[in-house]
């Protein structure tokens, strides 16, 4: 129920931009959006943080699912807003937090991306292991706009004591 709930939020985000499927077929510009997001997440992985910062845009808006322990800064607006409310609670509050993309689907200049999500918070001990999909926008080589979609209620499950 929940992975088709998050297809489908996914689904009607991309289809809200209005312009139809045929306009978006450029397979050069998909290739080149798609290793922008393929590099965030390999930078992600390498804990590169420079390298993350340079595929951001310096007006990049990045939106935190609703009802998540992260979207009450919502929306974060620039890089550092990112670093500081996103990334830097999730590494204190998370050991070995790993991002894995499953499946990348690029569409002019967005890129949706599938996959999991798992850590343990440090505060509970419990185990996070939840499906997202992120919806990017890829502007001259930077994202210059993130959805995420993801399990909120585990989110909340594990980083909230017992």
């Amino acid at each position: 129920m929940i992975v088709r709930t998050v297809l489908m939020a996914a689904l009607a985000a991309v289809c809200a931009l209005g312009a139809p499927l045929a306009a978006w077929a450029d397979p050069a510009s998909d290739a080149a959006n798609t290793g922008v997001v393929e590099s965030l997440y390999q930078a992600f992985a390498a804990g590169d943080g420079a390298t993350i910062s340079g595929l951001l845009a310096a007006d990049l808006v990045w939106i935190e699912a609703e009802g998540g322990p992260y979207a009450d800064r919502n929306p974060y607006n620039g890089p550092g807003a990112v670093f500081e409310g996103v990334f830097g609670r999730i590494g204190a509050e998370f050991e070995g937090f790993v991002v894995t993309p499953a499946t990348l689907l690029p569409s002019g200049d967005r890129v949706v991306s599938l996959g999991r999500y798992t850590g343990t918070n440090r505060a509970t001990g419990e185990a996070l292991d939840a499906q997202f999909v992120h919806v990017f926008t890829v502007t001259d080589g930077k994202i210059t706009h993130m959805q995420q979609y993801t399990d909120t209620a585990q989110w909340v499950d594990v980083v909230t004591p017992d």
